[in-house]
């Protein structure tokens, strides 16, 4: 099955020093790869890589049959983010705008996807709302569903559970694993809940700027560092 990435033996940096050095993975479509480590361990550095943002010092970033302007994106909300005064519709549909250029006309096709996802995600009845009013598990409902306007193949998440209470956290992580499941959509996910990760997805990457680990979730689970981080001996 063909990657719908390949970093190969990546090094990333950032203000002139190394913020992600050798690292090497590949993405196959269903794949869900969560990426974890300690504050400062280059997880960011590696996700602004990815979407073209950070330009890799060695190594590279292979795309096959993805574009950077084809990955949905969902990035940790800002204090000004949360109180945007646009309608849940309007925040959704800009997902399209990559498609566009400078040009910020929306085709029928645009605002049929904007509907389709947010059916999916189960918001269609807030889209005349404000974006600023919902709640924070709507408001992240909503910026996946506008993530999913963008993507065709690839969602990259900066810490989707971020500000979330814990029942709302478990409800997100559950919506991706469906999203995941019944669209076959790949996901690079940057985590710092390590038990979800593992639960979740089905592969981790484990950074400390250079790789400590690769490999599916349960051989994780297996190794001394998965235990330490889980809370095992």
């Amino acid at each position: 099955m063909a990657s719908v990435i390949s970093c190969k033996n990546l090094s990333v940096k950032y203000d002139s020093a190394f913020a992600v050095k050798n690292v090497a993975f590949d993405l196959e479509p269903g794949d869900y790869l969560c990426v974890v480590g300690e504050n400062g361990s280059g997880k960011s550095t590696l996700m602004k890589g990815i979407l073209g943002l950070l330009k890799p010092a060695d190594g590279q970033i292979i795309f096959n049959g993805v574009k950077q302007t084809e990955i949905g994106y969902l990035p940790q909300q800002t204090v000004v983010q949360k109180d945007f005064p646009a309608s849940v519709f309007e925040v959704v549909l800009s997902g399209r705008l990559n498609r566009h250029g400078v040009l910020a006309f929306y085709s029928k096709q645009d605002r049929d996807s904007a509907h389709k996802n947010m059916t999916r995600l189960g918001i269609e009845s807030l889209k005349k709302k404000s974006y600023r009013d919902l709640s924070g598990g709507q408001q992240q409902r909503v910026l996946l569903a506008r993530a999913l306007c963008a993507a065709e193949k690839l969602l990259v998440l900066d810490e989707p559970d971020s500000g979330l209470d814990p029942m709302v956290a478990a409800e997100m992580y559950a919506l991706l694993q469906k999203l995941n499941r019944e669209t076959g959509i790949a996901i690079i996910m940057i985590s710092h809940d390590i038990k979800s990760a593992v639960k979740y997805g089905n592969k981790i990457l484990h950074l400390q700027t250079v790789p400590l680990f690769y490999g599916s979730t349960w051989q994780y689970a297996k190794t001394d560092i998965g235990r330490r981080m889980l809370g095992g001996a």
